[in-house]
């Protein structure tokens, strides 16, 4: 297929994902792709917009959920006709007289999507399927209402992500949803939004000490659930490691859930099986990184990884030693690394129900924006979470 040309225009602060997905919408209503015309592999794309398959297999995921594409197991992805039946209010007055479609009901459409009232997500990243199950919760939670979604990425910096709220302020945000970032101190800028009553929620996390509206998952039962699976497995030697340093407040969490675990069971705690001191994107060679030596002691045997990027990188480690998982240790790790679009069931996981805590969040700044009077009255919503078994864990077996 030849290539369909990239728009010359694209929002940096927008996802990827969302940006493939206007690029084509675009494409198709210039009539560049007609309509049963066949789509660009995934693989096509993936080079196109040098981006990874996750991002573009969510991309193709929303366009054939909204009817853009359709799809054919074995054969592709298909342009369809369902697709000119989407409003068209982005479009100029001048580009609506010129397309059949861009009159009656959409014209009203356009008119009806100039009134509605913006919601700003702040979020560190947008690097794994954790943060688009959570972005998707929030989309659908908002559909049939008067508001839409604006996302800006802090990347995990607190200036950012300071920034990245008066941005949205200053934009009009009639409310936020703030995923804050990972850090030991608050940021400032949260702390003036609850001294001028500015409607906002917290999602993944709330501030201790400093009460705040916010939607989360429960860490310790979490933790809990993690040691009690392995326990049952047989494993004593039970490591929990996290990159994110102790005193944010989902790390601290976990790890007293972990540490409470083994204290019911009767296990004594060892120091040493609590493994933070380190970074997922360290320079160090494979070979002298602090994870990489420790699994080579083979100190535990099992392993929590509070993170699915931890949990990948750790499963990368482990191939390289020539070990094997579950044969020569057993793996948890917080989220499901893989797509629902897929049947893996990889790795044993703790599904934090992600999706619902977007949704919660929408429901809990409705009614903030609903009901002024709520502001006073911080409310802290716990989303529980599950444990997924999958091929990652295993019965502890004795070594002859």
């Amino acid at each position: 297929m030849s290539r369909i040309r990239e728009s010359t225009k694209r929002d940096e602060r927008q996802p990827l994902y969302l940006q493939i997905q206007e690029h084509f919408k675009q494409v198709i209503l210039s009539g560049e792709l007609e309509v049963n015309s066949k789509f660009p592999t995934e693989k096509e794309l993936m080079e196109q917009f040098k981006v990874s398959r996750m991002t573009v297999s969510n991309a193709l995921t929303q366009l054939a959920k909204d009817g853009w594409i359709y799809r054919i197991p074995g054969r592709g992805s298909f342009v369809s006709s369902e697709y000119e039946g989407n409003s068209l209010g982005k479009n100029s007055d001048d580009n609506s007289k010129d397309h059949p479609s861009a009159n009656g009901k959409h014209s009203e459409l356009g008119r009806h999507a100039s009134t509605r009232k913006m919601i700003g997500l702040v979020l560190p990243f947008l690097e794994d399927f954790f943060a688009i199950r959570l972005i998707r919760g929030i989309q659908t939670a908002l559909e049939d209402t008067e508001h839409y979604l604006s996302i800006v990425l802090s990347h995990n910096r607190q200036e950012r992500e300071k920034e990245a709220i008066q941005e949205l302020i200053q934009n009009g945000a009639a409310g936020l949803i703030i995923f804050p970032i990972d850090a030991e101190t608050y940021n400032e800028e949260i702390l003036i939004l609850k001294m001028n009553k500015f409607p906002f929620v917290l999602v993944d996390r709330f501030l201790p000490g400093f009460e705040t509206h916010c939607v989360c998952s429960d860490n310790i039962v979490s933790a809990q659930l993690a040691v009690h699976h392995l326990w049952e497995l047989g494993h004593r030697d039970i490591a929990i490691c996290s990159d994110i340093s102790i005193g944010t407040m989902t790390v601290d969490e976990r790890i007293r859930g972990y540490m409470e675990a083994l204290k019911q069971k009767g296990s004594m705690i060892n120091p040493a099986l609590i493994v933070t001191d380190f970074q997922v994107n360290d320079t160090h060679s494979i070979e002298k990184h602090p994870l990489y030596l420790f699994l080579k002691k083979r100190t535990a045997t099992a392993y929590i990884t509070l993170n699915m990027k931890l949990g990948l990188f750790m499963a990368g480690l482990v191939k390289h030693l020539g070990m094997k998982v579950p044969n020569d240790l057993s793996m948890i790790t917080y989220d499901n690394p893989y797509s629902e679009l897929t049947d893996d069931r990889v790795f044993t996981h703790i599904d934090q129900h992600e999706q619902e805590i977007g949704s919660k969040s929408v429901e809990m700044l409705l009614q903030l924006l609903g009901n002024k009077e709520k502001m006073n009255e911080p409310m802290k919503w716990i989303v529980k979470s599950a444990l997924v078994e999958g091929e990652s864990t295993g019965r502890l077996t004795a070594k002859v």
